[in-house]
């Protein structure tokens, strides 16, 4: 079952409240996304742990065969 942007959106903000996300639909069809996080907890942190840290609030909906989120491209960066 697909995904809505504001779902995504939500379970990031819940372990990012003060980030700026920005969620695009990349092929139309609710199972192909791109996430943009910028948070100043990122900071000090390498691309590796900033994705495993946004991966981390989405773990439900990655997980396995029945995940949600079929496919999610991720960027992330701290605010400059």
């Amino acid at each position: 079952m697909a995904m809505q942007a504001h779902e995504i959106e939500d379970l990031i903000r819940a372990g990012f409240p003060d980030a700026k996300i920005t969620i695009t639909d990349l092929a139309g069809d609710g199972n192909h996304w791109a996430a943009e996080v910028i948070d100043a907890s990122f900071a000090g942190m390498n691309r590796v742990q900033q994705h495993r840290a946004v991966n981390a609030t989405l773990k439900e909906k990655l997980a396995g065969s029945n995940g949600a989120l079929h496919a999610l491209a991720l960027t992330t960066k701290a605010p400059e």
